[in-house]
């Protein structure tokens, strides 16, 4: 078995659908995914109220990594004129991208960032197939049983 080139393996853009068009997202260099993991590291080390270099979460780091993470959608973006919002979530998705995956990206995305959008109802948490049942559960079918006790003999105790 030999390796595949990885160029073919890897969906290496972000397709990210606003208004009428598609912005495409490139795969950041390197240098900006092991910084945009420290963020994240840093952030959840943050928000668990550990302390962490505050350089690392700076208003200005942040809006670096937003240019560096959305590559040359960002400057068609601003082009465009998106609003702020806008360009923030498609920055966000591509963090939760290049942080985790695309199927986390997608899901960040399609919940327009709100993580109560992102937990499941209450419905599907109680049941694995999100629908409840009256089926009672069936009993063992091993075919063994506890032996029952034997009844005592009335009036007789056993005193010494």
């Amino acid at each position: 078995m030999a390796f595949e080139a990885l160029g073919e393996l890897l969906d290496e853009s972000l397709e990210l659908p606003v208004g009428d068009g598609t912005y495409t997202v490139p795969a950041p260099s390197a240098e900006v995914g092991l910084r945009t993991q420290a963020i994240v590291h840093a952030a959840a080390v943050a928000a668990d109220g550990g302390r962490v270099d505050e350089q690392v979460l700076s208003d200005a780091a942040e809006r670096d990594l937003y240019r560096d993470l959305l590559g040359t959608a960002y400057d068609e973006m601003v082009l465009d004129g998106v609003s702020w919002p806008v360009l923030k979530h498609c920055a966000l998705t591509a963090m939760v991208w290049v942080a985790q995956d695309k199927a986390a990206a997608e899901r960040y995305w399609n919940a327009a960032g709100d993580p109560n959008r992102l937990a499941p109802n209450r419905a599907a948490r109680r049941s694995p197939s999100g629908a409840a049942t009256s089926t009672r559960s069936r009993g063992s079918t091993s075919g063994t049983s506890t032996r029952p006790a034997r009844p005592r003999a009335k009036g007789r105790t056993n005193r010494r």
